[in-house]
This record gives C-alpha cells, sequence and structure tokens, in this order.
C-alpha cells in the first residue's frame, strides 16, 4: 500500500514539471511574437540637410603684439624690456583701447648661452620676451596702434584676426535659412517620390563662423620695426561668412 502512494506521487510531480516547462515556452513565444510585432510597426525616418549663409563685416580685430630684449644681466633686460612695453601700453590706451581689452600672454625670461674652450658653456646675457593681445573695436584705429607700437619698440607681430564679437544673432538667421532649405528639399522629394512624410522628430545644428585671418609673421629691428618713423599699414578688414547647417528628421508614414 505505501509503495503505491509514492507511485502516484511521482507521477503528479513530473506531472507538474511537464506543465511548468510549457507554461515557459508558451510565455517565451508570446513574448517574441510580441516584440516582433512591435519592431515591424515602429516609426520609419528620414533626414534633410539645409545649408544656410549669412555674410556680415567683422566689429573686432584682434591683435598680438611683443617685444623681445637682450641684455648681459637679468635686471638690465627686465628693465629694458619693461619700459619698452610700458610705453607701449600706455601709448595704446591713450588711441582709445580700455584696460580690459590688453591682456599680458606671455612673459619669458631666459639665458643666453655660449661655448669656448676656455670656459666650457657659461651664460652669456638673458633674453626677455613679453607678448600682449589687443582687441580694437574702433578700426579706424587699428593702423595707428600697429604704428604706435613698433615705433616705441614691439618687434614682433604676430597675429592680426578679425572676428565678430557676438555671432549668434548672425548664426539664427543662417539656421532660420538651413531649416527653410532642409523644408523645401523636403517637400521636393517627397513630391517626387511619393514620399508621404510626418512631423519632424529631430533637429540637429552644425556650422560655425569662418573667419579670413590676415596675418602678419613676426619681425625685427631688421626689417625695420622696433623704431624709428614708420608708416601705418592699410589693414584690410574683409567680411565674414558665417555658415550653418541643419538637419531635420521626418516621420515617414
Amino acid at each position: 500500500m505505501e509503495q503505491n502512494r509514492f507511485d502516484l506521487s511521482n507521477r503528479l510531480y513530473f506531472l507538474v514539471l511537464a506543465v511548468g516547462i510549457l507554461l515557459l515556452i508558451l510565455l517565451g513565444v508570446s513574448a517574441y511574437s510580441i516584440q516582433k510585432a512591435a519592431s515591424g510597426n515602429a516609426p520609419r525616418e528620414i533626414s534633410f540637410d539645409g545649408e544656410g549663409k549669412v555674410y556680415a563685416k567683422p566689429d573686432l580685430a584682434i591683435l598680438q603684439l611683443g617685444v623681445t630684449s637682450e641684455a648681459t644681466t637679468s635686471e638690465e633686460v627686465v628693465t629694458a624690456n619693461n619700459n619698452k612695453m610700458n610705453g607701449i601700453t600706455a601709448a595704446i590706451k591713450a588711441l582709445g583701447v580700455v584696460d580690459t581689452d590688453i591682456e599680458t600672454t606671455n612673459y619669458n625670461l631666459s639665458p643666453k648661452y655660449n661655448y669656448t674652450d676656455n670656459r666650457g658653456s657659461f651664460i652669456d646675457g638673458y633674453t626677455l620676451n613679453q607678448d600682449v593681445q589687443v582687441k580694437i573695436r574702433d578700426f579706424d584705429k587699428i593702423s595707428a596702434v600697429i604704428q604706435k607700437a613698433t615705433s616705441l619698440g614691439a618687434n614682433t607681430i604676430n597675429q592680426l584676426q578679425f572676428t565678430i564679437d557676438n555671432p549668434e544673432k548672425l548664426k539664427a538667421q543662417a539656421a532660420d535659412i538651413a531649416i527653410g532649405k532642409a523644408k523645401e528639399k523636403a517637400a521636393s522629394i517627397a513630391s517626387a517620390s511619393g514620399l508621404k512624410l510626418g512631423k519632424i522628430v529631430n533637429v540637429y545644428e552644425s556650422g560655425g563662423l569662418v573667419s579670413p585671418t590676415p596675418m602678419y609673421g613676426a619681425a625685427d629691428k631688421a626689417t625695420g620695426m622696433g623704431g624709428g618713423s614708420i608708416p601705418a599699414p592699410d589693414i584690410q578688414t574683409g567680411q565674414q561668412e558665417i555658415t550653418v547647417t541643419m538637419s531635420l528628421t521626418y516621420q515617414v508614414n
């Protein structure tokens, strides 16, 4: 009698186990079917690009200039170089450039080394290089600033760059043009292909400010800079091109 009860319990155990496995298989198949159906119904998308350009005159000039001096002792070179640079900055301010638009970007004092058979390697003087960045907002003063600085001892002009101080308004105008062109392209392609476009689901912007940059290389007294009567240069500012690309993503119905 006890043996019969044991056999019945085994049968119930395997029956419950089989039913559980069958339910797990059915749940897995159901989940896969739902996922496949959802994937098949996912909205299709297509993107169109448009480019907008706006042109404007620059309103900010950025000038990099410097003074390099040599002397036997560090005290002598510091005194000589500082006197020249202090005179240059004072003259630039007198021309209307404010303090906040003049920034020291480099101040480097270093020894000069020499070598002879008798002494070997030794310090044979010092070199001091000091550079400042000047922002000029009144373009009528650009030539005067360069002329005055070089007349007072500036012997390096590393870069003169023109840019727009606040380009955000111009970038917004270029973006509007780019969006209009992207929409025109979308409408044209949809009309020609029979594609049915839905709502815009994504907008992406790229682009920036393209700056033509006149470059004035380093110069020294040998080229006429660093003292004496120097004619003012004729500076041409050109114009800036602001380019923005907009990408519009549409749903496809």
